[in-house]
């Protein structure tokens, strides 16, 4: 399928993500990108719902070719835009995340890889149920919170438990999955103790400067070996001067460029879905914060698309 960016200004024409044709019928395509409009589950300041329409807007700044790692996705994949999994009612937090669990039943039954834009992190839980049908998966988890908490406010599900309920429900390999970035203050010393007694890999902030990139990325690629494996990136884990526009800052987060070298190293990885999540664009009228986000989600296409290709050839 041909990718006609070339032949059209970026202001101009329908803002897909990456100005990517729209899917009419999954079976044509490879990679299906998806818009999650949906921040029923946020703790605190509400604003990812214009995730997606903003991220859209930016990536048409995106191009075809990954200079520093040579993959150009639409010469590997076929990529399109599959529009908004849109929940019947935004005020109703369980039957919205069936919603989108059932979009997202489409895409698993096309043997489509789906790269999301959130929405807050509650809506990966219902990607992993429509994606992690078949067994548990592993997980690649970029994050200022390990998001494994419990009840909030007399609710199971938000924003900060998906994937203590992702493993309850046996969507995620505990003993598989990597958490990078943790980092700020906590009201519970005892928040995040599900991710540690699970066996969870949990990378804090002081420990990956510790480490250094390197080893975090060899960490990574021995947590996750050879399994089916998801990746979700929340914007903060940047630090907020890099990504201001999101609902939960925390200072002292890691630099743009160690997020695309950790993205970039997991092209050899067995990907079967990603998304980027938490971008909340009425915290950052400059609109860096989706430009960010847009870039990211550029960096795990490439790399989607090279774990797809080298699968299927």
């Amino acid at each position: 399928m041909s990718y006609e960016s070339q032949q059209m200004a970026r202001y101009s024409g329908i803002p897909t993500f990456m100005r990517v044709p729209i899917i009419s019928d999954l079976s044509l395509f490879d990679i299906a990108l998806i818009g999650i409009p949906f921040d029923g589950g946020v703790t605190n300041r509400a604003g990812a719902r214009h995730g997606p329409r903003e991220v859209r807007n930016q990536s048409t700044l995106m191009r075809t070719i990954n200079q520093a790692t040579g993959i150009a996705p639409f010469d590997l994949t076929r990529v399109g835009d599959f529009g908004d999994a849109l929940p019947d009612s935004p005020f109703e937090l369980t039957g919205a995340h069936k919603a989108i669990e059932n979009y997202y039943q489409q895409v698993k039954d096309a043997g489509v890889i789906p790269l999301s834009v959130g929405g807050d992190h509650s809506v990966t839980l219902p990607v992993l149920r429509a994606m992690a049908k078949d067994g548990p998966v592993a997980l690649v988890h970029f994050d200022a919170h390990c998001d494994t908490g419990d009840f909030y406010l007399g609710s199971k599900f938000h924003h900060g438990s998906p994937f203590k309920v992702a493993a309850d429900e046996g969507l995620i390999d505990p003993k598989k999955t990597i958490q990078i970035g943790i980092r700020g203050g906590v009201t519970d010393k005892d928040i995040w103790k599900f991710s540690y007694d699970s066996g969870m890999r949990v990378i804090h902030i002081e420990e990956f400067y510790q480490m250094g990139l390197e080893r975090v990325i060899e960490e990574i690629k021995t947590v996750v070996g050879d399994s089916k494996v998801y990746v979700t990136f929340d914007v903060d884990v940047l630090d907020p001067c890099f990504a201001p526009g999101t609902g939960t800052p925390e200072v002292g987060g890691i630099t743009t460029f160690e997020a695309q070298q950790m993205i970039r190293s997991l092209s050899s990885l067995n990907i079967i879905g990603a998304d980027v999540v938490e971008v909340a664009p009425p915290f950052d009228q400059s609109g860096m914060t989706a430009l960010t986000g847009a870039t990211m989600m550029f960096e795990l296409l490439c790399v989607c698309a090279a774990s797809f290709s080298r699968r299927h050839t």
